[in-house]
Parts: structure tokens; sequence; C-alpha cells
């Protein structure tokens, strides 16, 4: 009754949705819930939404793809070109690295050749410089260093297999191991390789500096060479005017000058002149410093064989060659000779290599020696009291050859030395003289 009313005084109730589910003779009843028609619903609008999502991407999947595909083969073509362009560049390097690695090569079998040019000249100056200091001209002590030093670093590290990669080395241009680098960086170091110096032009540099300083020795060479050869030829001259000073006629021809001289007789001769065929200068100038060398030489053995060393040398002089008194007849009479004071069995030598021509006694000169040596020149040594020698016998410079004494027209012991030229006598003392100004030039 209350329930009646309460639904009359609320209103109806609302009914339950049942759902029924029947199967052969099975029946079920389900009671449908707000939240389970709220869950339904739900559920079908997710399919729903799922099936237009599908049927959206499976429209627009074939765009997408097509989009993806052509940015794939964009990107593709750019890396190709890139790629390409790379790879035209670092052809253009290695093309430009070949063609360094040619100018470079022969550039070094260029200086190779200058090398060989230099030990030459090194070596046949050294023999040359070896008889200047033999000959008594002074000669620099110059280290032969800066000769070796621009050579040595082609002759240890090029050859003409690798002379490339030793002056790579030299320049600083070798990698110290590019193998060892990822392509990333090996395909950048070969596009900023045209930025950087190349290697042609590094070479150059360093070629330039190697040649100026084989210029600085070759010049220092020419110049050693020209002095030597000013000095050679001064001594030479100096010597050849002190010996014409002393009234000798002394051959300064070396055999070779005098070889190649024709004589006034000889069969005629002629033709048209043509000029005589050159060579290098420093060929030239060493013909004429071994020229020189022969000539003084030559000079200095012509004046070995003349009388220009003193017999006496610790003794003093005491009458001159000329006019005065004579001591036993008191009148105006010739002395031919020197007179040296020096007491009785004085030894006395050779002024100058020869042969004995006389040997005894010989009239007023009492006993006497006399050495013939050689071109008309003669010495004779008198008033002596032993003879060393005799008669054909060859005697040196400076050997003893006699003891003094007071035999024949003499007031007592002493020397008579005599200089003759062609039989004549001449003053001895312009060969005494001579002889102390030769001393340091012969000598």
């Amino acid at each position: 009754m209350s329930g009646r009313t309460e639904s009359r005084v609320f209103g109806k109730k609302a009914e339950k949705h049942i759902l029924i589910l029947a199967r052969g003779d099975k029946v079920r009843h389900i009671t449908l819930q707000p939240w389970m028609a709220a869950l339904s619903v739900s559920v079908v609008c997710a399919l729903g939404i799922g099936y237009l999502a599908a049927t959206s991407y499976l429209v627009l999947r074939d765009d997408l793809i097509g989009g993806t595909m052509a940015r794939q083969a964009r990107m593709q073509h750019e890396y190709e070109d890139r790629i390409a362009a790379l790879r035209a560049q670092v052809d253009r390097v290695t093309s430009r690295q070949l063609l360094d690695q040619q100018v470079v090569e022969e550039k070094v079998e260029k200086l190779l050749q200058q090398q060989l040019a230099l030990t030459s000249r090194h070596g046949k100056l050294g023999s040359l410089l070896d008889r200047a200091e033999n000959a008594g001209i002074p000669v620099e002590d110059e280290q032969s260093a800066p000769l070796e030093a621009p050579i040595n670093a082609y002759q240890k590290r090029a050859d003409a297999s690798g002379g490339i990669k030793a002056i790579e080395r030299l320049m600083g241009l070798a990698s110290a191991d590019t193998s060892a680098k990822p392509a990333g960086e090996t395909a950048l170091a070969y596009a900023e390789m045209p930025m950087r110096e190349s290697l042609g032009d590094r070479s150059d540099r360093l070629f330039s500096r190697i040649t100026l300083s084989l210029k600085n020795i070759d010049r220092a060479q020419k110049s050693r060479i020209k002095d030597l050869t000013e000095q050679t030829s001064e001594t030479a001259d100096e010597i050849a005017a002190i010996v014409e000073r002393t009234g000798l006629d002394v051959d300064t021809d070396t055999p070779e000058t005098a070889e190649a001289t024709p004589a006034a007789d000889d069969t005629a001769i002629g033709g048209p002149y043509v000029a005589p065929e050159t060579t290098e200068d420093f060929d030239n100038s060493l013909v004429a410093l071994d020229n020189a060398l022969v000539r003084l030489e030559h000079m200095r053995g012509e004046v070995k064989k003349l009388p220009f060393s003193n017999p006496s040398p610790a003794s003093d002089i005491t009458s001159r060659f000329g006019n005065r008194v004579d001591p036993f007849l008191g009148r105006l009479a010739l002395h031919a000779g020197i007179d040296f004071r020096a007491a009785t069995g004085t030894r006395i030598a050779a002024t100058a290599p020869g042969t004995v021509v006389s040997a005894g006694r010989s009239g007023g000169y009492g006993n006497m020696v006399e050495v013939d040596h050689g071109n008309g020149v003669s010495t004779r040594y008198a008033h002596l009291s032993g003879i060393l020698v005799k008669v054909g016998d060859h005697v040196n410079a400076g050997e003893a050859i006699a003891l003094t004494g007071s035999t024949g027209r003499s007031t007592g012991p002493h020397l008579h030395y005599e200089v003759r030229l062609n039989g004549q006598a001449v003053d001895p003392m312009r060969f005494l003289m001579a002889g102390t100004k030769l001393d340091k030039l012969v000598n």
C-alpha cells in the first residue's frame, strides 16, 4: 500500500532493461546496467575511431612512402654529387702532385749533377792547394763543410727513385702516417690541400736556397783560385826581378811553355785564325793556377841552382868587390871578389849545387876550388888551407868543400870569394843581397 502510495507521490519507478539470450532450451537474462551501456558505447566509438584511423593510414600510406623515397633519392643525389666533386678535387690534387714530383725529381737530378761537379772541383782544387802550400804560398785553412752541407742532404736522402719523398721530408710536407687517418679526414685533407702552399712552391724556395749556396761555394772557389794565382804569379815575378838585378839571365819560362813556343827555324806553318776551344771558367782558372805554380816551381828550381847563399855566414866581410889599393904593390887594382875574415881551418860551404872544375894550386889564388853551376855561372874559393873535394865531384849547396887559410897572395887568414858569369867576375854582394831577399821566397 505504501509502495503504491510512494509511486504515486514520487512517480512511476523506472524499469530496468533486461537482455534475454536464448540458446536451445536455455534462456539467460542479463540486466543492463547504465554503466554497461556507457561502456558499450565507448567501445563502439573506439572501434569506429580505430577503423577511421586505419582507413586514413591505408589511404595516406602510399603518399608517405613516396615522399620518403623522394627525400632519400634527393639525399643520395646530393651525396653522389659531393663525392664526385671530392673525387675530381682529389684527381686534380694527385695530378698536381705528380707534376710537382716530376719537377722536383728533375731539380734533384740537377742538384746532384752540380754536387758531382763541385766534388770533382774540390778534389782538383785540393791537389793544387797542397802544391801551393808546398810552394810557400799562404793557403787559408778552410773547412770543406760548406761544400758538403748542401750536398749530403741529397746524397743521404734523395735518389732518382725517391727524390720527391726526400724533398718532402726536407720541406716537412710528408705525412707521418696517412693510412692511419679516417676516410673523412683524408678527404678533408685533400679538400684543404689546394688552400695550402703546394709542394712545387715550397720546393722552389728550398732549391733556390740550395742553388744560392752552391753558387756561393762556386764563387768562393773561383775567388780563392784567383787569389792564389795572383799571389803565385807575384811571387814568381818578384823572384825573377831579384834575379834580374844580379845581372843573370834566368829562363823564366816553364818547360811546357818553351815546348809550345816554336823556334825561329821551325817548319813554316800558317792558316786562318780560329778562336781556341773554350772550357768552363773554373777549369780555366785551375789551368791558370797550375801554370802559375809550375812557373813558380820552375823559378825556385832555377834559383836554387845559382850561388845566392853565403859561403861563410859567421864571418865578416873585410874587403868588397871593385878597385882598391893592392896590399902588395900599393897601387890601384881590381879586387875581383870579396874577402871574409875567418880563422884558419874554418869550413867553407858551396853557395850552390854544381860540379868541381878546379881543386888545387892556382897562382895568386893559392889553393883554390872552382865550382861550375851551369848557365855560365861559376864560383871560386881561394887562399885555402885545405881542399875537401876533387875535380869532377858534384857538390850541393851548403856542403863543405874547403878550409880557410892564407895561401897565395894573402896577408892573413881569410876567404877570397868570387862569382863569375861567362868567365867575367861580377860583384858577389849582389848575389848575397839577393839571397837574403830570396830566402823567404824560395825556402
